[in-house]
């Protein structure tokens, strides 16, 4: 797993050094782009962390916008890092290129937090419910469900690797995403096992939010990820981002003041969530339910 983690994050440290090099240096993204011959569509994929970057136009960004020589220095050699891929560029459509970013910063967090009142979240899902998710969707093949499942098993690999650590994850799940049934009975009754296994991994939470807690300030927010990311000796350090997907495309929202606000929203979820234990017995009540339903 330690190959694995792929670009995405040297990509968006490096763009974002840029951005705030072009921002001290009081150009425009429309004026960089004149200056450095190119579209300006070239520049804001380099400033978002979108694409690989060479690194003779990051030697001629720093000289453009009056870089220090150490600051230049590091920021080409991250140049280097934004070449690599990770596993999940092999499987093509099974993966969107909105949802690339995501699977990157997911494989390279040391920390996870995930609010969900609609499905089972895609880490803690069994192969049964994510066909029962995907069993409606329109003109979906066969071999493209399977290459789905596949990037969904990748994907959970995270929970139990040793190299580089098991990140911390916590989930707060509304008690209504245990009750949707998905995929019929055995479906769910082996989902909420995998629920129930899951939170005997020391790095995993999970907690309920029961439905008794009426209209709460997460609602408001839906669905959400916060990501966090391991301190590490770089000259730009990488920040904390929030997830938030739709069916067409997804938002990543990185400026402190905005994961200042989930930070908050996060804290009201857990004021009202069962404990873990709590939780663990609701689950199992749950699938008692599911199995003499």
């Amino acid at each position: 797993m330690a190959d694995d983690m792929g670009s995405t994050v040297p990509r968006r440290q490096l763009g974002r050094a840029l951005r705030e090099l072009r921002t001290e240096a009081r150009m425009t993204l429309d004026g960089a782009a004149e200056a450095m011959q190119c579209s300006r569509q070239k520049m804001w994929r380099i400033e978002t962390g979108l694409g690989p970057v060479r690194a003779l136009d990051v030697k001629a960004l720093c000289e453009l916008y009056g870089a220090t020589p150490d600051l230049a220095g590091a920021l080409t050699a991250l140049a280097a890092e934004t070449e690599a891929k990770g596993w999940w560029h092999s499987y093509g459509d099974a993966v969107p290129d909105w949802f690339e970013l995501y699977v990157g910063l997911e494989s390279a967090a040391s920390r996870l937090r995930e609010h969900d009142d609609t499905l089972v979240p895609g880490l803690l899902q069994t192969p049964g419910y994510t066909r029962g998710v995907y069993q409606n969707r329109p003109n979906m093949a066969t071999d493209e469900l399977e290459e789905v499942l596949e990037v969904r098993r990748r994907r959970q690999e995270i929970l139990v690797r040793r190299l580089p650590k098991a990140p911390k994850l916590e989930w707060v799940l509304s008690e209504a995403v245990l009750l949707r049934r998905v995929g019929g009975p055995a479906v769910m009754a082996e989902q909420l096992d995998r629920l129930l296994e899951r939170t005997e991994l020391p790095n995993v939470s999970i907690r309920v939010l029961p439905l008794s807690a009426g209209a709460h300030y997460g609602a408001l927010a839906g669905a959400f990820v916060m990501l966090d990311f391991p301190r590490v000796n770089r000259v730009v350090p990488d920040q904390s981002v929030v997830y938030s997907e739709s069916v067409t495309g997804a938002l990543y929202l990185d400026k402190p003041d905005e994961f200042a606000v989930y930070e908050k929203v996060w804290a009201s979820l857990l004021d009202l969530a069962l404990d873990e234990e709590q939780s663990k017995g609701m689950i199992g009540k749950i699938k008692e339910e599911v199995h003499h339903g």
